[in-house]
């Protein structure tokens, strides 16, 4: 069975001369070397995508994308371990875990510096601590990418847009500020994100350079991506049970929505729904309950109570068969107007609008204005 497989894959994927590969061989050697510009690179990538982070602030994280030259040990590594070159796969792995390491400690020390509190960490930060399976796809397609353009001259400029792509450098910016605020959770799920990255890039690396030819023999080529493989799908695990939870953490969402819209009083008739969040627990299989805020907009004649909150909650442990906390974010909805202008809404919705009350001393100011007014007019003529 193994002979007519090896024949086809020599027939099919035929080898490039050796100089040729060999010529690859070395310029993934030369980009995989720790020097200066590695460094360099790395500290000012970490530092721009770690402000970019804090700031929250997506177009600095892209420009930190752009100079992170993490991606440039990866080919090297993938090569390394296909044709068994331990040089190139030394290399490669020394110049990735400085970098690695580099970017953890420099993005906590900045974090460190400006000491933001967990609950401060804004969206940037968070939507890198849930990965999924779709993280693994874009990995997979631009690691395609960077490999078919470092084998193909004309599409060497895909590069700059494979590392926005990719975001090497970003997770392991999250994983470095997460760690410098004792936050576990985050920290671990930026690195799975990070792991997700380098083994995507890396192993479809492979299978261009297979594709493109750039292999020593079929035994190697085997080993190499059966072990690849088998990473790939330990690591798949993990993240198809993270997709399999966003997704139904949304229909969760959604149909809360539908029920507090469709089946109370409370929320619809006498507030209205402004916002829902919902806080899920750091692990699914924790003990914790998910937390609904429900922020809403009430009547002021009519507030809501804290039986009726209760009453709404049990509704939905009814309807969705799940326990979880609900919180009621309230706000007043208030109409302010000039004093000479009509209110556009009727008092009995925004409830009844008395003036401010007007101390003695201001009433005797205003009064006297308006007999000082009053003479002026009459001295220029004007009939009052």
């Amino acid at each position: 069975m193994l002979i007519p497989i090896r024949q086809w894959f020599k027939r099919k994927i035929p080898r490039v001369p050796p100089d040729i590969r060999i010529k690859l061989q070395q310029e993934l050697l030369d980009e995989a070397d720790f020097d200066t510009e590695f460094l360099v690179l790395t500290v000012s990538s970490c530092i721009i995508a770690s402000l970019g982070l804090l700031m929250n602030s997506a177009a600095v994280i892209i420009g930190a994308m752009l100079i992170a030259p993490l991606m440039l040990p990866l080919r090297g590594l993938a090569l390394g371990m296909l044709d068994i070159d331990r040089l190139l796969v030394k290399s490669s792995l020394i110049t990735l875990g400085i970098g690695t390491m580099t970017a953890i400690a420099i993005s906590a020390m900045v974090s460190g510096f400006f000491a933001l509190p967990e609950a401060s960490f804004g969206p940037e930060i968070l939507a890198r601590t849930q990965p999924n399976l779709a993280d693994l796809a874009v990995a997979v397609a631009a690691g395609a990418i960077s490999g078919f353009a470092k084998i193909r001259r004309k599409l060497s400029d895909a590069l700059a847009g494979t590392a926005i792509s990719v975001a090497l450098m970003p997770p392991l910016c999250v994983v470095g500020i997460a760690l410098s605020q004792n936050a576990l959770p985050l920290a671990s799920g930026a690195f799975l994100l990070y792991l997700t990255n380098l083994l995507g890039i890396t192993f479809s690396c492979i299978i261009i350079f297979i594709l493109g030819g750039y292999y020593l023999n079929y035994d190697q080529t085997s080993q190499a991506l059966s072990g690849f493989t088998a990473l790939t799908g330990i690591l798949v695990f993990p993240l198809f049970i993270s997709f399999g939870n966003l997704l139904q953490q949304e229909r969760f969402e959604g149909k809360i929505i539908t029920l507090l819209r469709n089946k109370t009083v409370t929320v619809g008739q006498q507030s209205e729904l402004v916002a829902l969040n919902v806080q899920w627990p750091a692990f699914p299989w924790s003990k914790d309950y998910p937390i609904i805020l429900v922020t809403v907009q009430e009547n002021i004649n009519n507030p809501i109570t804290s039986t009726q909150v209760g009453l709404v909650e049990q509704l939905i442990k009814k309807e969705l068969g799940r326990k979880f906390k609900l919180v009621f974010r309230v706000s007043q909805l208030r109409e302010v107007v000039a004093d000479y202008e009509k209110p556009l809404s009727p008092p009995d919705v925004l409830g009844p609008i008395t003036p401010p009350p007007v101390s003695p001393l201001s009433q005797e100011k205003t009064e006297g204005r308006r007999q000082e007014a009053g003479g002026r007019r009459q001295e220029a003529g004007v009939g009052l």
